[in-house]
């Protein structure tokens, strides 16, 4: 089933690209385009959009905050940031506030047609240049270490994490109580000396463990 695509980018050169790149590819069933993140919402209030490719820096609201407000309104709306920037903490902030990927605006033609692909499946996607920046963020400490296994029930747990699945639907899905979930939760983030779990899903996700 197509997509209802919507790309938020004050730059009408760019928006206007990405939409003719879209249409050409028959990526989506309907591409619309914002400039002002209040527009966004205002549309997003009386109608269903799929996916959002979000710039982060709007001239009338900031980005990050921006895809925070969009989950609460619409729970099921994939927001994917599409910027610029490139730093490790803004990646990490973006996808913490609810965001299923990170696309920087070099990013090919082709990386941007399989990422829309790979986020309506469940997963998380960075450009190749944003792995990059969050391997090499990484001290070398961390680069050496071996990393630890993970048991089938921890995968499972990982990969509904990675869906954006709440505790709740985790623990129904899996025939676990929540208390038992945030265990394997907490345990996972000691395991693998993370602070959260956005972290944890990136490691697993560069180190192709999930």
């Amino acid at each position: 089933m197509k997509s209802i695509i919507a790309v938020v980018d004050d730059h009408p050169i760019v928006t206007e690209g990405v939409r003719s790149l879209l249409e050409e590819n028959k990526a989506g069933k309907h591409i619309i385009s914002f400039t002002k993140g209040r527009d966004l919402l205002v549309y997003l209030q009386q109608n269903a959009i799929d996916i959002i490719l979000l710039d982060i820096i709007l001239p009338d609201l900031d980005g990050m905050d921006l895809c925070k407000v969009i989950k609460e309104i619409a729970p099921q709306t994939i927001v994917v940031g599409f910027s610029n920037q490139a730093e490790r903490s803004i990646i990490l902030q973006l996808l913490q506030n609810g965001a299923s990927g990170y696309l920087l605006k070099s990013a090919s033609a082709d990386e941007l047609l399989n990422g829309i692909k790979q986020v309506q499946q469940g997963e998380i996607v960075l450009c190749s240049e944003a792995k990059k920046v969050m391997a090499a963020a990484q001290s070398p400490e961390h680069k050496r270490k071996v990393l630890p296994s993970i048991t089938r029930r921890e995968k499972q747990l990982l990969q509904l994490l990675a869906e954006g699945k709440t505790t709740v639907t985790i623990a129904d899905e899996l025939f676990l109580s929540r208390f038992t979930v945030d265990t394997y939760r907490k345990n996972l983030l000691q395991k693998f000396e993370v602070k959260n779990t956005t972290e944890l899903l990136m490691l697993l996700v560069q180190e192709k463990l999930i």
